[in-house]
């Protein structure tokens, strides 16, 4: 058997609230029912056509002073999808090291996205995407359920790939909501 033959069934158990801190729900509850690798696969076209209709000139836009900009928001979603991905990864290897946390809010201060184009900020965002797709597509079925810890709260790999899927609709909703 292949890593690419995961039985869909592995791929589409939404996962048990005992594999994530509560905090993810909010995200987790967010995705459809279904094989959470064909939704990544699906959001990088649809996500990307999204921002693509957004023009540079408006990336730099703020809904209040102390809210991030366009760009800021996309620039997160890249970040918190590699460090989450990464989590998989580790997770998966059956890694026991405890991983630490980050300040998502520290990163956005630190990365100056606003200096970036938009354009740049999206194939950086679909890159990310493709390489956490072909993870979470090679992956054998035992390994979906292995937990690790990450800020001390424990994780499944199935809730971070639900939590990649669920944390970019609830900042996508953001941005259709409040700042266009």
């Amino acid at each position: 058997m292949t890593a690419t033959a995961t039985p869909s069934e592995t791929r589409s158990t939404r996962p048990a609230p005992d594999e994530y801190a509560p905090y993810y729900g909010r995200y987790i509850e967010k995705v459809p029912d279904g094989d959470v690798v064909r939704t990544l696969r699906e959001h990088r076209e649809t996500t990307s056509a999204f921002l693509r209709g957004i023009p540079d000139a408006k990336g730099g836009h703020r809904y209040a002073p102390d809210k991030w900009s366009i760009r800021e928001v996309v620039g997160h979603l890249s970040d918190c999808e590699r460090i989450f991905a990464y989590r998989a990864l580790r997770f998966a290897r059956a890694d026991e090291t405890l991983l630490p946390g980050f300040d998502e809010n520290e990163f956005v201060k630190r990365a100056r996205l606003d200096e970036r184009p938009m354009t740049s900020l999206i194939a950086e965002l679909e890159a990310v995407r493709g390489a956490t797709v072909a993870l979470f597509d090679g992956l054998f079925p035992d390994e979906w359920s292995r937990v690790g810890n990450a800020n001390g709260k424990a994780m499944s790999v199935r809730a971070l790939a639900w939590t990649i899927a669920g944390h970019e609709l609830h900042h996508l909703g953001i941005l259709r909501e409040r700042y266009l």
